[in-house]
């Protein structure tokens, strides 16, 4: 007797379900995400406001790569774009390495109640606005009414510009992006060693590992997937910069342009003093290199371990 086998259902009830979950969010993508790709034809013209948006995207001149030659013609530009690599080299390692030495110390607190209690004082900056943070900074960093200066007062020193010292700045913008979003970073990883099998640090219990070695030979290769894949997404940002960090906490000011100015920085003042196609030119080729470099760090950790790769 031959058994016929049920024939699959092209649709059931369960591809609904999730079809439905998954709508909102695709929605949004298609609205806030792709929809505005077509906004990328700016760069190719001299866009000039006539009516509509999309009027005058179809009405303005078309010059093809004439943005683009204004843009790398500039010599600032090849200084915008060392900072971001410069700056964003040194907050990619940081944010990998603190976050996750922050998580394995949470996770091996015994008082779980005193390890939330750190866990949300570190994640509390997350949610501050830069603007909110330069006006703190500013309290500090202020000439005349700043903290730090009336302390040197206090000791007999003299009071500087803080502002104008080139010199401090690219450390102390390291340092506000690792206070601001290490608590993110470590909450992620937090997640993913306690969900790893503690059945296996018991065992090593039992076979007399230190502390250490737990840490090094089951925690970390257990997380190891994590942490690349978080790797992969923040090299896939490397030509791109935190705005309100280095717009908002040095307060434009004109003395640190040579230090503090970014490619996105850089963009926005071009909104300003430049036309809208060349500031669109400047987007595009971040937006373009960003998805290169996003590629290439994927490719080469597929070669090295493919199981850790993104896709």
């Amino acid at each position: 007797m031959v058994v016929k086998k049920a024939k699959k259902k092209p649709w059931t009830k369960n591809d609904t379900q999730l079809v439905t979950l998954a709508l909102p969010t695709t929605l949004w993508f298609l609205i806030f995400a792709y929809l505005p790709m077509f906004g990328a034809l700016i760069a190719f013209k001299e866009y000039r406001v006539v009516s509509g948006f999309v009027k005058s995207l179809f009405t303005s001149r078309w010059v093809g790569l004439e943005n683009f030659y204004f843009l790398f013609s500039n010599k600032l530009v090849w200084l915008t774009i060392r900072n971001t690599l410069l700056y964003n080299t040194v907050m990619i390692a940081l944010g990998i390495i603190v976050p996750v030495v922050l998580a394995i110390i949470i996770s091996e607190v015994w008082n779980k109640r005193l390890a939330k209690v750190y866990q949300t004082l570190m994640f509390f900056p997350y949610f501050l606005s830069w603007v909110v943070v330069s006006a703190l900074v500013m309290g500090f960093l202020s000439y005349d009414l700043g903290i730090l200066n009336k302390i040197l007062l206090f000791f007999g020193g003299e009071k500087r510009f803080w502002y104008r010292e080139t010199a401090m700045w690219p450390p102390f913008l390291v340092f506000m992006s690792q206070w601001k979003g290490m608590g993110y970073g470590m909450v992620i990883y937090l997640a993913a060693i306690t969900s790893t099998d503690k059945t296996i640090y018991e065992a090593a219990i039992i076979d007399g590992a230190t502390k250490w070695q737990q840490i090094w030979k089951i925690t970390l290769p257990l997380i190891k997937n994590v942490v690349i894949l978080m790797f992969i997404l923040s090299a896939g940002r490397i030509f791109s910069s935190d705005f309100g960090l280095f717009y908002q906490i040095p307060r434009n000011t004109g003395a640190l342009y040579d230090v503090v100015t970014t490619i996105d920085v850089f963009v926005y003042q071009q909104l300003k003093s430049a036309t809208i196609g060349m500031a669109s030119a400047s987007a595009l080729v971040q937006s373009v290199a960003c998805c290169v470099m996003i590629l290439v760090v994927n490719q080469i950790v597929k070669k090295i371990d493919p199981d850790a790769a993104m896709i």
